[in-house]
């Protein structure tokens, strides 16, 4: 399990490097000025960040329980970005629709965009966290391959 110093670094290095590709690659796709763009990728970074560590949490006391340690294969990548993505979604579009003056179908499609941008992203970031800050072992996990971020024992010898 990682620690919350990790966790805390994790979800702050996730927000900064996304603040830096959406708030121009909004501003530019969405014809509204960089200075909006950028109140409201700020405005969705914190929320995210808060959102980031309660979820991570959860997803990785989930993991153990149901696989006995928090290794996560790319079917589980996929399943953690998009419910990741899911619940931020629901809070941040009436911040859109407010904050930009705008509808909710405009906020709605300017949230989907962002929540698609960074369903990859955070698949792509955790991938290269995962990578560049090792999780360790679970105590009584067995050996783990950090190479491929699992048990390298084949099925049938567990």
């Amino acid at each position: 399990m990682r620690t919350t110093t990790d966790r805390i670094r994790q979800a702050i290095l996730f927000e900064i490097v996304g603040l830096l590709l959406i708030t121009p690659l909004g501003a530019w796709t969405f014809g509204h000025p960089m200075n909006d763009i950028g109140v409201i990728a700020v405005g969705g970074a914190t929320i995210a960040t808060v959102w980031n560590y309660l979820f991570n949490l959860g997803f990785d006391h989930a993991l153990r329980r149901l696989n006995g340690d928090t290794c996560k294969s790319i079917g589980a990548r996929i399943i953690h970005a998009l419910l990741f993505e899911l619940g931020l979604l629901a809070v941040l579009m009436p911040f859109i629709a407010w904050y930009l003056g705008v509808g909710l179908l405009e906020a709605f499609l300017m949230d989907v965009s962002f929540a698609l941008f960074y369903v990859g992203y955070a698949f792509l970031f955790t991938w290269f966290y995962d990578r560049m800050f090792p999780a360790p072992p679970s105590r009584g996990a067995g050996p783990v391959d950090r190479e491929h971020g699992r048990d390298p024992r084949p099925m049938a010898d567990l």
